[in-house]
């Protein structure tokens, strides 16, 4: 298991249309994906789970991978988070 602190770079944060691309970039990787915010933990597979967090630009999010291509997945998932 990896994980990595993300900074959330988009501008509207996760609002419903960021949390669908990020979903659908999660779900490339055939590992597990899971984002933590304070005490929640929501798969980033899930649209429903990802837009609980409700995560504002300029907030940090660990991200955690775990499976054959949790490297990738981490890089995926920062450098879509990290985006404009």
């Amino acid at each position: 298991m990896r994980s990595k602190e993300v900074t959330i770079g988009l501008a509207s944060g996760l609002e419903a249309r960021p949390a669908a691309m990020l979903v659908q970039v999660a779900s490339q990787y055939n590992c597990s994906i899971y984002l933590e915010n304070g005490d929640k933990s929501v798969n980033a597979k899930s649209i429903m789970g990802m837009m609980t967090l409700q995560l504002r630009e300029g907030e940090e999010v660990l991200v955690k991978a775990d499976g054959a291509d949790e490297e990738e997945a981490l890089e995926g998932i920062e450098n879509y988070l990290k985006s404009n």
